[in-house]
């Protein structure tokens, strides 16, 4: 997910009119948007977060006590939360006949006769490779999905390696999801067990180069646990220049969450 909107920290707003009764984890339709609430200890103040999987905004609270402060803060951004969702690309099912790019190559979607094991078929005779799954619909669509996360899995887990090497660190244990908030997320390891790094399986739809700088990106995170000075050198060091990738994350992140069932 990425801020879309920050109310400034102070006090908590005081309205006149209704506010509904909210709990952690709550939707509420503002307008015509799924707004869903949250309550994060860590947050400084009231935001609001675009959710490009689930089509949603997250409306963030320090506190239950602020939740109000929090809906409030949403209805008076509705009309540029309505624009916001507006923008998002519309859904791509995986389907029979899709080429999509799978760690930087351009990969076709086929259907399988029978309901067998998803594979996949590398590029020859100057044709694409190939993704052959079985099922309808939904199914054909998850089953190109549990492929795709094990090539993802795999594709980390050596990038993960590599820059661990770089860094002179054990190797973290390393999983996909489909992470919500952001494309990877790193714990460092405590009382000499290895860290341990979780990332999105949609980087695998994305270009080689911004899948390696997530990877470098939490890697750096085994190091330092922050974004200050002293970590961006550490990214730096193990990946060179990384603008370009987190540009084009920024501009084109929200695309790949179109994708999938």
């Amino acid at each position: 997910m990425e801020p879309v909107a920050n109310h400034r920290s102070g006090p908590p707003m005081v309205f006149w009119r209704s506010t509904p009764k909210l709990s952690d984890g709550d939707v509420v339709h503002i307008g015509e948007t799924p707004v869903r609430f949250r309550v994060n200890g860590r947050a400084r103040r009231v935001s609001l977060r675009l959710d490009p999987s689930r089509r949603e905004v997250v409306a963030i609270a320090p506190s239950a006590r602020r939740l109000p402060d929090a809906f409030h803060f949403a209805e008076q951004r509705r009309e540029w939360i309505a624009r916001r969702i507006g923008e998002l690309p519309g859904r791509q099912p995986f389907a029979p006949g899709l080429v999509i790019e799978v760690d930087g190559e351009a990969v076709r979607l086929e259907g399988l006769a029978d309901r067998g094991r998803a594979k996949f078929i590398a590029p020859e005779a100057g044709q694409p490779a190939r993704l052959l799954a079985g099922g309808d619909e939904d199914a054909y669509g998850r089953a190109v999905q549990r492929l795709l996360k094990k090539i993802a899995l795999s594709r980390l887990e050596e990038r993960t390696a590599f820059y661990a090497r770089r860094l002179g660190a054990p190797m973290p244990d390393v999983a996909v999801m489909d992470a919500r908030m952001r494309w990877g997320s790193c714990r460092q390891g405590l009382r000499g067990e290895p860290g341990r790094i979780r990332y999105n399986w949609r980087l695998i739809l994305a270009p080689r180069h911004v899948l390696n700088y997530v990877a470098a990106h939490e890697c750096a995170h085994l190091i330092e646990a922050n974004h200050s000075p002293a970590y961006w050198a550490v990214v730096d060091q193990i990946f060179g220049d990384h603008r370009a990738a987190r540009a084009w994350l920024r501009t084109h992140g929200v695309d790949l969450h179109a994708f999938g069932v």
